[in-house]
């Protein structure tokens, strides 16, 4: 098949929007693509259910912290304010990203909703090391960081959270990669044709996320979900023995 490709290892490759200084019309369209990609095959939804289930047996009328790590055009906050405002859930949502264009333009679309607020930080730094939370997202955003960051990254992550982690990230799989390539005669920004299937390449196979796992102290539940996505859940109020 002509799209084919040998997914056994991971890609070292760099995606195009790792360049933090990106700005213009260019990255906001490939923003708003990426976002309905997501919409359209149901990737935010494994995340609020992952979500759900952190918050099982949760007052309800206690604040919770929620960050979104890489949140793009805020996307992912949106639906998550709007599955707290359904279930009665008092959300305090934050998004962090490096970039200062993805900044302002999920501050722009996020306009009706007070309960989600946006930093532009860097996750590298050692302020961010410092910030509390109850719960983080990290949707599409692990893949782009190589095995030994990740490991230190998500420890230190679930060290500093109350309640847990959701990971969100894609299958590293032949047939996802041939799947996007499809979905790719259809879009024109070639920013989301280039990086799309960049991070399919730099994503993740089941084995990975256990490895990954496996330097953690707190129980991890790693699911398949369509389409091509792995959601892995840290459950911090319970620690392995």
């Amino acid at each position: 098949m002509i799209f084919w490709k040998d997914t056994t290892y991971r890609s070292e490759e760099k995606e195009i929007m790792d360049d933090l200084e990106m700005g213009g019309p260019l990255v906001i369209d490939a923003l708003d693509h990426i976002a309905a990609i997501n919409k359209w095959l149901g990737g935010n939804q494994v995340s609020i259910s992952g979500l759900n289930k952190l918050l099982k047996n949760h007052a309800k009328e206690k604040e919770v912290v929620i960050l979104d790590l890489g949140c793009g055009n805020g996307d992912m906050l949106r639906q998550a304010a709007d599955f707290g405002r359904k279930k009665g859930f008092n959300f305090k949502l934050i998004g962090i990203d490096a970039n200062p264009t993805t900044i302002q333009y999920a501050k722009k679309l996020s306009e009706k909703y007070p309960e989600i607020s946006y930093d532009q930080q860097d996750i590298f730094s050692e302020e961010f090391q410092k910030v509390k939370f109850d719960v983080a997202f990290c949707t599409l955003f692990l893949h782009h960081f190589e095995d030994e960051f990740i490991i230190k990254f998500v420890k230190s992550l679930t060290n500093n959270a109350q309640m847990g982690v959701v990971i969100n990230d894609l299958h590293r799989h032949p047939m996802a990669y041939v799947l996007f390539k499809l979905i790719c005669l259809f879009i024109r920004n070639h920013v989301v044709k280039t990086d799309g299937a960049i991070s399919i390449l730099r994503a993740f196979k089941k084995i990975d996320l256990e490895q990954f796992a496996s330097h953690l102290n707190y129980k991890s539940t790693i699911s398949w979900h369509w389409a091509f996505r792995y959601r892995w859940i840290i459950h911090k109020a319970q620690k392995l023995t």
